[in-house]
């Protein structure tokens, strides 16, 4: 069976994508930092879809442990058909009052990992002319709301460039841009989202879907949800000026 490797697999949109993945047939590599949910995980997923589970722990900011997960990608005898870089989390302070060490680290996971490890897995990919990778991005990307925002800008520019260069192989390359999404990323980084209207949140086995359906259709970009579609044609299309509001609104309702 093809094998899928998935980061931030334990939760979340990670979680979501392991399910979708073991369900249509692919053996898994999960990754992630919690060795203890990382073993749950995959004794969940061998359980209930009688698949083959590897677990690979690493934190995605220490240099010599992404080297591990690249070593995994690069491995031509067991190969990795299918990339999900999902791995990510959010700072609610504002820049002028965060730590610089926490926006090196946002940074390193958000936007150099995947660009590494994606580098990572295309030699053996276009090797045999096949292959999926998605990256959760963000409908962040297309605003200017902090250097979440930015991180992920770069990571939905960088699927895009990809994409097109990958045009003339049959290797799909997508970047997922949800919104508000149902995880444990926004208690994770202490936000406060009590404020966000019911209708603005998605659920993230909803998203995982969409996603696949999106790469498996050929799209550069998957933005879920009807409201996201809408803010995300503003904030693509609109005056700058409009678009750096809405960032900072965004920013002033996470903390």
């Amino acid at each position: 069976m093809p094998t899928a490797l998935v980061t931030g697999a334990t939760a979340g949109i990670g979680e979501s994508f392991t399910r979708l993945l073991a369900a249509k047939g692919y053996d898994l590599v999960l990754v992630a930092r919690d060795e203890k949910r990382l073993q749950e995980r995959a004794k969940s997923l061998e359980s209930k879809f009688k698949i083959k589970v590897e677990v690979l722990q690493a934190d995605l900011s220490v240099a010599i442990q992404l080297a591990k997960v690249e070593k995994r990608l690069a491995n031509t005898k067991f190969p990795i058909e299918v990339l999900i870089n999902n791995a990510g989390f959010g700072i609610k302070d504002s820049f002028l009052k965060s730590d610089i060490a926490d926006e090196i680290l946002l940074f390193d996971v958000l936007a150099k990992a995947p660009m590494q490890l994606a580098h990572a897995v295309l030699p053996q990919m276009l090797s045999r002319d096949s292959g999926t990778i998605i990256n959760v991005s963000s409908v962040a990307s297309f605003i200017a709301g902090g250097t979440y925002s930015a991180a992920k800008a770069y990571l939905t520019v960088h699927t895009e460039s990809l994409h097109s260069e990958l045009s003339k192989t049959n290797i799909k390359i997508s970047a997922l841009c949800p919104g508000f999404t149902h995880t444990e990323f926004h208690q994770r980084g202490k936000m406060k989202m009590s404020g966000l209207p019911n209708l603005m949140w998605l659920e993230a086995d909803r998203v995982v879907a969409d996603s696949w359906r999106a790469a498996m259709a050929g799209k550069a970009i998957c933005i879920p949800g009807w409201q996201y579609k809408i803010l995300s044609t503003i904030a693509r299309f609109g005056p700058r000026p409009l678009v750096r509001k809405l960032g900072i609104k965004v920013r002033a309702r996470q903390r």
